[in-house]
C-alpha cells in the first residue's frame, strides 16, 4: 500500500491516517467538515489536498448510517482499488451497499475494536490500535486484492485481524460494547439528581463502571440505531437478571428466616455468575486473565512521581503488568496500585521500600 484515502476525520480516521502516515503511506484526508481534515493534516495524519489518482485503499470512517452511500459514491467514480469501512455495525451497511448498487468485491467491512471517551481529530493516537483486535468480515464475492489491501492497514495499524461473519460480529459487539455503553449510562444518570452528599462518597468503583458515560451521546445514537435489535436483546437478559436480583434483595427484609436465606442465594448466585464471566475477560495479550499481586504505594499529586515508582521497579527488575490509580477525595494524592507476578511482589516491595516508600499490600 503506498497511497490511502480516509473519510471521515474523527478519533478513528484520524488515528488511522496518523499510523499510516508513519509508515510511509501518502494519506488523504477528507470529511464533511472542512475544518477536520485541515486539522488532522496539522496533526500529521495525512494531507488534506485530494488524491491525483485513485488510491490503493479508501478507508470510510463515517456514522453506519452513511457507510453504504459513501461506499457507493466512491466506488462509481473510481475513487480507489478497494474499499473498507471502520464502523462497529456490520451487517446493515453491508445489505445496504447492495441494494445501492455497490460492488461487493472491491469491499469488505472491518471494525477497529479500540477507541477512547474523547472524540474528533484531537484525541487520536498513531498508536490507538496497537494490539487491539481489528474484525474484517470478508464474503466469498470479496476480491483477494481487496482482503490483502484490508489486511495490510491492520498490520500497518498494528492491530490484530480477526475474521467474522458480518451478523455474528453485530450481535458480539452488542454485547461486549454497545450494551455496556447503555449500562454505564443508565448508572451515571443515576447521580444526575443525586444527593451531593452520596455523589461525594463515589470512589474507583464507580469511576470504573461509569468511565464509558463520558462519551459523546450523538455518535452513540448513530450506532446504537444501527444495531438496535441485538442491543435490546442484551438489555432484555439483563433486565430480567435485574428483576430476579430485585426479588432477591426484597427477600433478605423478610422476617422469614426462610425467604432471607431464599435471598441470600439469589443475590450469591448473580455474584458467582459475575465471578465466571469475568474470569473469560482476555487479560494482557489477549491471554487468560493472570493472578496478578497488587503492591499499593501512595503517591502526592507532583509531576514524576509515577516515574520515579517506574524507574525504581526498573532497576529492582520488576516489570509492572498493569497499573491504576485511586484518587484521594478532596486531596492532592491518590493510590498507585501496581499489578505484577506474584513471585515478583516481594522483590518491588523490598525495592521501593528501600528508596523510601511506603507501601501497602
Amino acid at each position: 500500500m503506498r497511497t490511502a484515502l480516509v473519510l471521515g476525520t474523527g478519533l478513528i480516521g484520524t488515528s488511522i491516517g496518523l499510523a499510516l502516515t508513519g509508515r510511509g503511506v501518502r494519506v488523504h484526508l477528507a470529511d464533511t467538515d472542512p475544518d477536520r481534515p485541515r486539522t488532522a493534516a496539522a496533526l500529521g495524519a495525512g494531507t488534506d489536498d485530494p488524491p491525483g489518482a485513485p488510491v490503493d485503499l479508501a478507508v470510510i470512517a463515517v456514522p453506519p448510517a452513511a457507510i453504504a452511500g459513501a461506499v457507493a459514491q466512491m466506488q462509481r467514480r473510481g475513487v480507489a482499488r478497494a474499499y473498507t469501512d471502520v464502523g462497529s455495525v456490520k451487517g446493515g451497511p453491508r445489505r445496504e451497499l447492495g441494494a445501492l448498487g455497490g460492488e461487493p468485491a472491491t469491499y469488505l467491512g472491518s471494525h477497529p475494536m479500540a477507541g477512547r471517551e474523547r472524540s474528533g481529530p484531537l484525541a487520536a493516537t498513531a498508536d490507538l490500535f496497537e494490539g487491539k483486535p481489528w474484525v474484517l468480515t470478508p464474503t466469498p464475492e470479496t476480491d483477494t486484492e481487496a482482503l490483502n489491501l484490508v489486511l495490510e492497514l491492520v498490520a500497518l495499524c498494528r492491530a490484530v485481524p480477526v475474521v467474522m461473519d458480518a451478523d455474528i460480529h453485530d450481535r458480539a459487539v452488542a454485547l461486549v460494547s454497545h450494551a455496556p455503553q447503555l449500562l454505564s449510562s443508565l448508572l451515571a444518570a443515576r447521580l444526575e439528581d443525586a444527593e451531593e452528599s452520596a455523589v461525594r462518597l463515589c470512589g474507583q468503583g464507580m469511576r470504573d463502571v461509569t468511565r464509558l458515560a463520558a462519551s459523546e451521546p450523538r455518535m452513540w445514537l448513530d450506532i446504537l440505531g444501527a444495531n438496535p435489535g441485538p442491543v435490546a436483546d442484551v438489555l432484555t437478559e439483563v433486565a430480567a437478571d435485574l428483576d430476579e436480583t430485585i426479588r432477591s434483595l426484597r427477600a433478605l427484609e423478610a422476617a422469614d428466616e426462610a425467604k432471607r436465606a431464599d435471598g441470600a442465594r439469589g443475590v450469591e448466585a448473580v455474584l458467582r455468575r459475575g465471578n465466571a464471566g469475568r474470569e473469560r475477560v482476555p487479560g494482557k495479550h489477549g491471554t487468560a486473565p493472570a493472578a496478578y499481586e497488587t503492591v499499593a504505594v501512595p503517591i502526592s499529586d507532583r509531576p514524576g512521581e509515577l516515574a520515579r515508582i517506574f524507574a525504581d521497579a526498573g532497576r529492582a527488575g520488576v516489570n509492572i503488568e498493569d497499573v491504576r490509580i485511586e484518587h484521594a477525595t478532596g486531596q492532592q494524592a491518590g493510590l498507585a496500585q501496581l499489578m505484577v507476578e506474584p513471585a515478583s511482589a516481594p522483590a518491588l516491595i523490598e525495592a521501593l521500600r528501600e528508596r523510601g516508600w511506603s507501601v501497602r499490600t
